[in-house]
Formats: C-alpha cells, sequence, structure tokens
C-alpha cells in the first residue's frame, strides 16, 4: 500500500472520529436542559410546563440511569442556587462514581448490565421517599438508559438477587429488542412499568427523559417506571416464548411464566397517571442531526438511515454497506449516518460489545475498499468492553493479517475488543454521562 493510501484511510479515520465526538459533544445534557428546562423567581418551566416550586411543601428529585448525575447537575444549574439551599432534596441511582455529588442528594451505584444489591437499595429508598410525598408535593423525574438495572426491584420476594441477574443474562443474551427485554423486565419489577408513578401518587409528578430507546416506545426507557405501560403480561409469554426464554431462566421467574402469574402493570387510566407528565428532552435523533451537520461541514454528500435499528448487527452491516455502495455511485464524498441499536445473540462471549461486533461484521466486506466505518454507543460503553465502539477500513483486514490477528475467531468468540485494542481501533471515550443509543459512520470517498 502506497504512502498516500495510508494517509487517506487515517485521515478518513479521524474525519469519522471527529464526527462522533461533535455528535457527542452537541448532544450533551447541559445543552439540553437550557434549551428545554429554565426557572426564573422560583417559576420551573419544563417544555410547555410551569411549575410554581414554593406552591409545593415539599420537591423531591429522582434521578435514575447512566445520566443520572448529569441531569441532576444539568437541573440544579438551571433552578440555580437560591432554591437549592432550602427546598431540594432528592435521590441518584447511577452505575459509576461520579467525581462530586450533589448537595442534598443521596446517591446509589446500582449495576449494569444486571443489577447488584445497590440496586435494590436504591428501589427500597425511593419507595419508601416516594411513599411519604402528599397531594401538595412535586416530585420530579428524571430517567436516563441503564435505569432497568440500576434500580430494580422483583415483584416478587422469591425472586432472590442471583436469580434476578440471571434473568438479567438471559434477557440480554436472548437476541431479543431492547423493546421486548424491557417488557419483561416490567412485568417482574416493583418499580418499572409506571410502579414508581403509583408509589408517588397523588403528588404531581413530571418526568425529564434522556431517551436511549426509539422514539415510539418511550415507555421503553429504562422500563417505563413513571409511564402508563404499553405491553402487556400476554406480549411477555409470546416473547418468551418466541426467543425460547423459559430453559434460560432460574426457576423463580420461570414458574412465574409457567403460571401465567405475571402482574399486570399500570395501564393509561389508572389514577397514578392523573397528575403526570413526561417530556423528552434529548434523544438519539438530535446526535443523528449533529451527527449528519458535521459530516457536511467536512465536505461529505450526508444521509440518514436509522431503518436496521434493532436489526441483527450482520442483517444491519449488509444493508447499510449496500446503501452506502449505491449512494456511492451519486457522490465522490458520501457519509451515511445510522441511529439506534442492532443485536447480538451472544453466546459464550468474550471482551465487546454490540457497536464493535458490528464493526468485525463489516470489516472483511469492505477489504481494500475506500470505506471507513464507525460504530459506538453515546454512553461511552460498548458491551462489557472498556471502549464506546470501533472503527474499521479498507485496509483492516491487511493490518490484522499482518500483525497475526484473526478477524473470524474474533467475530465468532464475540471477542472484538482485544482485536481493535490491539489494532488501535477501539473508539474509547470513558463513560460520557449521557446515553442517546449508538451512531453508525459510514463513510465512501
Amino acid at each position: 500500500m502506497t504512502a498516500d493510501r495510508q494517509s487517506q484511510f487515517r485521515q478518513m479515520r479521524d474525519a469519522a472520529c471527529d464526527i462522533f465526538r461533535h455528535a457527542l459533544a452537541e448532544a450533551s445534557i447541559a445543552k439540553a436542559f437550557a434549551r428545554h428546562v429554565h426557572c426564573e423567581r422560583g417559576v420551573l418551566r419544563v417544555c410547555e410546563d410551569l411549575y410554581h416550586l414554593h406552591a409545593y411543601s415539599r420537591v423531591l428529585v429522582v434521578s435514575i440511569g447512566k445520566a443520572g448525575h448529569t441531569m441532576v447537575e444539568a437541573l440544579t444549574q438551571q433552578i440555580g442556587e437560591s432554591f437549592l439551599d432550602t427546598s431540594l432534596e432528592g435521590i441518584v441511582a447511577i452505575s459509576v462514581e461520579p467525581s462530586a455529588q450533589v448537595r442534598g442528594f443521596r446517591y446509589f451505584r446500582g449495576g449494569h448490565p444486571t443489577p447488584n444489591a445497590e440496586s435494590i437499595h436504591a428501589a427500597n429508598a425511593i419507595r419508601k421517599a416516594l411513599d411519604a410525598q402528599t397531594a401538595a408535593s412535586l416530585v420530579i423525574f428524571l430517567i436516563s438508559g441503564g435505569g432497568s438495572s440500576i434500580v430494580e426491584k422483583p415483584i416478587d420476594d422469591e425472586i432472590s438477587l442471583d436469580d434476578l441477574i440471571a434473568t438479567y443474562r438471559a434477557l440480554v443474551h436472548s437476541g431479543a429488542p431492547i423493546a421486548e427485554i424491557n417488557a419483561i423486565r416490567k412485568h417482574l419489577s416493583a418499580v418499572k412499568g409506571g410502579r414508581l408513578a403509583q408509589a408517588a401518587f397523588p403528588a404531581q409528578q413530571v418526568s425529564l427523559l434522556v431517551s436511549d430507546v426509539p422514539d415510539n416506545t418511550p415507555d421503553a426507557l429504562a422500563s417505563g417506571p413513571t409511564m402508563p405501560d404499553s405491553t402487556s403480561a400476554e406480549d411477555c409469554y409470546r416473547i418468551a416464548e418466541k426467543h425460547g426464554l423459559l430453559p434460560q431462566l432460574p426457576h423463580s421467574t420461570r414458574e412465574l411464566f409457567e403460571r401465567r402469574a405475571l402482574e399486570e402493570t399500570p395501564k393509561s387510566d389508572d389514577h397514578a397517571f392523573y397528575r403526570s407528565r413526561w417530556w423528552t428532552i434529548l434523544s438519539n435523533q438530535t446526535a443523528v442531526e449533529q451527527a449528519s451537520a458535521a459530516a457536511e461541514r467536512a465536505g461529505f454528500s450526508v444521509h440518514v438511515d436509522n431503518s436496521c435499528d434493532d436489526w441483527d448487527y450482520e442483517r444491519a452491516a449488509e444493508y447499510l454497506l449496500t446503501r452506502l455502495h449505491e449512494l456511492r455511485k451519486k457522490s465522490d464524498r458520501v457519509c451515511l449516518v445510522s441511529g439506534g441499536e442492532v443485536t447480538v445473540k451472544v453466546t459464550d462471549g468474550g471482551i465487546g460489545g454490540r457497536n464493535q461486533q458490528f464493526a468485525l461484521a463489516c470489516a472483511e466486506k469492505i477489504a481494500g475498499e475506500n470505506i471507513t466505518v464507525l460504530s459506538a454507543g453515546t454512553d461511552g460503553v460498548d458491551g462489557n468492553s472498556p471502549a464506546a465502539g470501533a472503527m474499521v477500513d479498507g485496509t483492516t483486514v491487511e493490518r490484522a493479517q499482518s500483525t497475526g490477528l484473526d478477524i473470524r475467531a474474533a467475530l465468532e468468540k464475540f471477542d472484538a475488543y482485544l482485536f481493535f485494542s490491539a489494532l488501535g481501533d477501539a473508539v474509547e471515550t470513558g463513560p460520557t454521562g449521557n446515553n442517546v443509543r449508538d451512531l453508525r459512520i459510514l463513510l465512501a470517498y
């Protein structure tokens, strides 16, 4: 390979990284709160709603998910110190230790992608705080991705923490889309599927959502703890059968399915939602728009295609590369941006995640071509690896072979991280304190 070709590929890998990092910066929680949340003279505006904070006897903030701390910081920044000094209290449940804590808030470090003991302690603390609220209270819920495992309490006391973890693992490794996984989580939980809203009733409630789920299923976010549930117990039985889940579940959860004994979640006519509002202030769409804008400024003809959301990673790779080849016939420099998540059914996995698995699936298909593919999560964490995702291009196969790396073995063993780390093509940002799903950036030049 000539020095010019090597230089071109390096420039395109840099361009893909720049586009991704710009999207991360612009789809930030601080900027979303600045756009949608404002407080002046004790009147809090959340999108189209107004709340006179001094009119409530108590204002409780419950922040759940990977972005839990970042959202509380952004909220307190908008509300201002004068009100905070005397009136605001709350609970934050997150998956990583924050660099500092917001005064007046109790912090819990729940588990992700599976619950831990702190997840249950957080759920108990939140339920206790909500039970103490009255009709004169305002509860502000801040909900972000990862909340399903970070705050959890089984609906049945017979389900132990070990059984809960085993159930989560079975769901995550089933290959089911996140909406189907969360339908089952809701019906096995005392805090999901609207049950936190029930606990907070009769307080006034408003939920601010930083969404890592498809835009048309907002109640799937963190398994919808404050929203009416659009799924049913019957859906859960169907999903379990479709994915062959029952043999993978521990006895305590399996027998609830076998007896068809799942408790139904609250629906839209439940009284818990009479004084409730929900606003999505940040979603994957923001990241897609910002990535597109950055790619346009870099001189690419930009196209967006989110249609492979929740597809199997191999099918998604084939589809997006086919689209990219079609688009390249009409332009010399093309950027195809794709938001959402792909699915991976893991068996005996190594270290990696869905983004790295998707990138690996693209590598052989683009060998020798002037194509660069970046796939990464906006939370900065891909699966069980320390990377956000990875990049591949027309040189990946050649560079892997020259260093003795086996793409096929990495794919089959779901062990992509060591492969990309050795090549220097892992995308590593560290946890971002945000989570608006994944971005796939495909460049042809």
